[in-house]
């Protein structure tokens, strides 16, 4: 998804992508990026509104298209920003719309990109749905780093990242983004918020990071142990996870009756510590 400033009129062209046309400016929406640009400003401000943010904090937007958050994100005093956009063609428009943006944008996709700061950093987007997921293991990978996020995301995505245990929902971005993470599920933004209007709905959540993650044995098992336990989500754990654990602890414990959408993060992690 991306985001576009209000009143922009459009017109089809024999390509299959739209041309928004805006006062000495013209860009194109393409849909090859899964572009569907955000036009409620009383939206664009609830989402910018939502990052807790103190002098000197490192932003980092993702996915800013034609600055509908990004034109409020601009106007935080004592903030340090920086911008990802894959689109070399919205990064011009930027430069061109918003002068105060020149030399903190990085014109890549957010999934080759290294770290953008030095230091703790928060991020914030309208997130391209097309890789949320993706974006979602980008901000594992610099947890250390990164201690709230917040982020629109198409409205399943959204419902499985803050699913609980128990849930159809619940599954492996839930539990990997749990054992670190705290989800608020804020609040939903209709179709018709978009131009085009996406033929999904969507929701904003806020990740905020746990002083006091998951007890885990490691990483590598950790992940290993829910994405194989979720594989097979319908079948009792001990099939799934059978080569994992010793024979004795599948059969003597009865966790491993249970499926994988009923155990709790605390669950899989206690149940890291005792892999082969």
């Amino acid at each position: 998804m991306r985001s576009l400033l209000p009143l922009a009129p459009l017109r089809e062209t024999f390509l299959g992508e739209m041309l928004l046309s805006l006062p000495d400016n013209m860009y194109t929406l393409k849909k090859s990026l899964g572009q569907h640009f955000l036009t409620d400003e009383n939206i664009s401000r609830k989402i910018v509104e939502s990052l807790p943010v103190s002098d000197g904090q490192q932003v980092l937007e993702v996915g800013p298209g034609a600055g509908a958050i990004t034109k409020y994100l601009l106007q935080i005093p004592g903030i340090h920003f920086k911008a990802v956009e894959l689109d070399t063609e919205k990064v011009t428009y930027l430069e061109k719309t918003y002068p105060a943006i020149q030399g903190k944008l990085i014109n890549e996709s957010i999934l080759d990109t290294a770290l953008p700061f030095e230091g703790p950093f928060r991020i914030i987007g309208n997130f391209p749905y097309n890789i949320s997921t993706q974006i979602m293991f980008k901000v594992l990978e610099w947890r250390p780093q990164v201690d709230i996020v917040v982020g629109m995301f198409q409205k399943e995505v959204a419902q499985r990242i803050a699913s609980p245990h128990g849930n159809k929902d619940y599954g492996i971005l839930s539990v990997l983004l749990q054992a670190f993470y705290k989800i608020e599920y804020l609040f939903e933004v209709h179709e018709n918020c978009f131009n085009p209007p996406p033929k999904v709905k969507s929701a904003v959540i806020r990740l905020t990071r746990l002083e006091q993650p998951a007890d885990i044995a490691s990483e590598r098992k950790f992940f290993v142990l829910v994405k194989t336990a979720f594989g097979q989500r319908r079948k009792q754990l001990r099939n799934p996870l059978k080569t994992m654990f010793s024979k004795e602890l599948l059969a003597s414990d009865p966790i491993f009756s249970k499926r994988a959408e009923e155990l709790t993060v605390a669950d899989f992690a206690a149940l890291s510590h005792k892999m082969i």
